[in-house]
This record gives structure tokens, sequence and C-alpha cells, in this order.
């Protein structure tokens, strides 16, 4: 496997690795493949990993690998610089041992089913491409199992904002942005500061193909950056497409992630007929406004990886008359307030789980929407049971993070499919 110049000589001592998740065990299992020692700190203790990392430990190091969940401030990556070693994040220093095209995927909402639609249309197209990165497997692991890949393997990347902010040797041949909203403040502070996190990515796009949505531009804008007009792909209110009714793509928010991802594909000069096609064969992953069950006329939607305000929204909107709603969840800042407000007028009755719950009940009374403190998502599907009449939707779409009472939201998520099928709930009658 390639080795660049700079790095070499870093790997002749131990290399640490901050986190013991899925990015930080990738990242060992890379470092091992290259030949070289990895140590394994994580506060936690994850995976058998050292729970202390300390001056002397930092000083035996030259070179510090570190996940996304640590944030650039992070007192062991201070620690680490203060020491001289050099500190790269997963998708920066897996990045370097890539040969393959890659594609890099962001947006607040919907880059993991971007990811994975384009990965779908590209294998039916008969290329080489694997879905990486942000999506649950990392781009270390892939650089392992392809060793390196080639010129004709494609790695198709989701990366998030904690990934992009500290870019520094990544490189994308193509970068397609969806769209951008409030989200993740609680680490990025500002909606100037999480956007220009992303914009990074775009930064490490040298020479490649850019394509952004509509709601992109008008932030590119608002903080003073600028960008070609041949980047910028109109994605809000476009006219519907006869040639993907019945597929995903249909209708909104999922309408958006194919005009890009149809944007880019013309640049490539791929046959557009194939990825009509691949529209119609693909399959969405798990808890995505997932239809969990009809129960006496009820119907019950899981769309717990909604965690934040505009990917809740986009889901309340998909329904032509008021739901009963399960929100809250761990926050991740912004305005909560503003956030209920602008489902007001969408949501009939409103189950409240997490540690935002109180937040959310003061500023459901102050909106007029009805609510039900719950201590936990049984309750939460217990209550709404029992004011739900035939006909009605019953939705579980959070609009915060899972971390307060699960390890994930794909927990979240299983849970609610679970509490819904194993039990039997007798709808009001009208």
């Amino acid at each position: 496997m390639f080795i660049p110049e700079f790095i070499r000589p870093l790997l002749s001592r131990p290399v640490a690795i901050l986190g013991g998740g899925v990015s930080g065990r990738a990242l060992a299992n890379l470092v091992n493949a290259l030949g070289a020692e990895a140590k394994v700190y994580d506060a936690k203790g994850e995976a058998g990993a050292e729970r202390l990392f300390s001056a002397v430990t930092a000083e035996q190091c030259g070179l510090v690998l570190f996940s996304p969940g640590f944030p650039p401030t992070h007192p062991w990556l201070s620690l680490a610089r203060t020491c001289g070693a050099l500190c790269l994040g997963e998708l920066d220093f897996a990045a370097l041992f890539w040969r393959g095209p890659l594609i890099a995927i962001t947006g607040t909402n919907g880059k993991t089913t971007t990811t994975e639609f384009l990965t779908h249309a590209l294998t039916s197209a008969g290329r080489d491409a694997t879905a990486t990165g942000n999506i649950g497997f990392p781009l270390s692991q892939l650089v392992v199992d392809r060793l390196g890949g080639g010129p004709e393997a494609i790695a198709v990347c989701e990366v998030s904002s904690f990934q992009a902010e500290t870019l520094r040797h990544f490189r994308a041949d193509s970068v397609i942005w969806m769209n951008f909203a409030e989200d993740h403040l609680e680490r990025h502070g500002t909606m100037a500061a999480y956007f220009l996190a992303k914009w990074r990515l775009l930064e490490r796009c040298i020479g490649g193909h850019v394509h952004v949505g509509t709601s992109v531009r008008f932030y590119a804008t608002k903080f003073g950056q600028s960008l070609p007009d041949e980047a910028c792909v109109a994605t809000e209110n476009e006219p519907g497409d006869v040639l993907l009714q019945g597929t995903l793509f249909a209708d909104y928010p999922q309408r958006e992630n194919f005009l890009l991802i149809a944007a880019w594909w013309r640049t490539e000069g791929i046959r557009e007929s194939l990825l009509y096609a691949a529209a119609r064969t693909f399959a969405p992953a798990r808890h995505r406004l997932e239809q969990v069950a009809v129960q006496g006329g009820v119907t019950w939607w899981n769309d717990s990886k909604a965690t934040n305000f505009h990917a809740a929204e986009a889901a309340i909107a998909r329904f032509q008359q008021p739901v009963l709603l399960i929100a809250g969840g761990k926050s991740k800042g912004g305005d909560l307030a503003g956030f209920v407000q602008r489902i007001a007028p969408r949501v009939r009755h409103v189950a409240l789980i997490g540690e935002t719950r109180h937040a959310l009940a003061d500023a459901c009374a102050e909106y007029g929407v009805a609510s039900t403190l719950c201590g936990d998502l049984a309750e939460a599907v217990r209550t709404l049971a029992a004011l739900a009449i035939p006909g009605e939707h019953l939705l579980l779409s959070p609009g915060f993070a899972s971390l307060d009472q699960f390890k994930s939201y794909a927990e979240r998520g299983d849970l609610f499919v679970q509490l819904v099928r194993n039990h039997s709930f007798a709808p009001l009658a009208v």
C-alpha cells in the first residue's frame, strides 16, 4: 500500500488513536495494516482501550489520529499538539491511502440516503462503487478491505460537519451538498461556524465537480462565500417528474436528493435512463419515514433518524392532515421554540420524551400545541395510541439526538417498532 513520505517516519513510533468506537477500530486496523503499532485511548474504555491519554503518552507518539466525536478543542488533542504530535481526523488520514475516485456527499439532511442511492445507481450501472464514511463504514476500513483501492474503485463518502471541519489532506473528485439548515449548534456554536465547517469540504474538491442545493447557495451568500453558477442546482419547489412516480424520489424531501444526484450524473456522462432505472429498484435503509404498521385504521411511522428540526419538519410535511407526534431527545442546540411554532399547525398532539421534554412542553403551551410529558418511549406510544382515531398517522420523528436515552437513533427506532408490533392498540371510535 502506498504510504506518503511525510507519514512514513511517524509510523516507526506508536500511533495514538483517540476514540474506541467504529472509527477508532477502523483506524487501528489501518495502522496495523501499514505495519505500525496502534494504541487506542477512550475515556469510556471502549473495546479495551486505555482510559487516560497523558503527556507522557503524547510525547511517545508522533502521530495522533482521532474519531469525529473529538472536537478540535478537546483537551487530549490540545495536549497532543502541545507535545508536537501531528493530529489527523479519521477521514483525513484514510484519504491519504485511497487511490480511487472519491465522491463526497454532505448536507444537514438526506446525506445517508443520497450516499446509499448513488452507490446503488453506480453499482446498477456496472461501476465498482462502495458507500463509506459517516454512513457507518469508515473510509479507513474500506482502505484496508480494498488495499487502498484503484482507478476503478469509487468511494461514495458521506461526510459530516464533524469530519469536514479539520480536513487538511482529504481530496474529493466531486462534492454533492444537498441542503443546509439548523443543526449541531451544541458543537459549532453558530450557524456560520456550522456552515463553514461544511464549506471546508468544498475547499478540498480541487479541480473537481461541485453541486449544491438551493439552501446552500442562500447561506453561502449570507455568510460571504461565493459559488460558481454551474455549481448551483435548483432543488426547492421544483415540479414533479413523471418518470419518478412510484419511487422514493417522487416527492420531497427525497426529490431534492435526486435532483442533485442527477446533476452529478450528467457531468459524468452516464446514461440518464440508468439513473431512473436505479430509482425504481432502490430500497432506503431503515428508520427513515418507515411505515411500521396499520392498526385499527391508524398508520404508524418510524422516522427515528430525524435527529434535527429540519428532518422532523420534512417528515411532518409529508402528511395532508395533522399528525400525532413523538418528539424530544438530547438537545443539539438551536431555536427549540421556533421549531414548535413551525410544526404547530401540522400536529394534533405530541408526546414528549427525553431531556428536552420539559422545554418542549413550555413551547407547546406557548403555541397552543396539545402535549403530554412521557417518561419513556413506551409511555409515549401508549399515550398516542389511546388518542388516535381511524385515518390518523402516528409518527416518531423526534427532531433531537437519541443519546440521552439510547445508544443510537437505530436503537430508538427498533424499540419503537417493537412496541408497536408487540401490542394491539384500539383507537378511539370516530
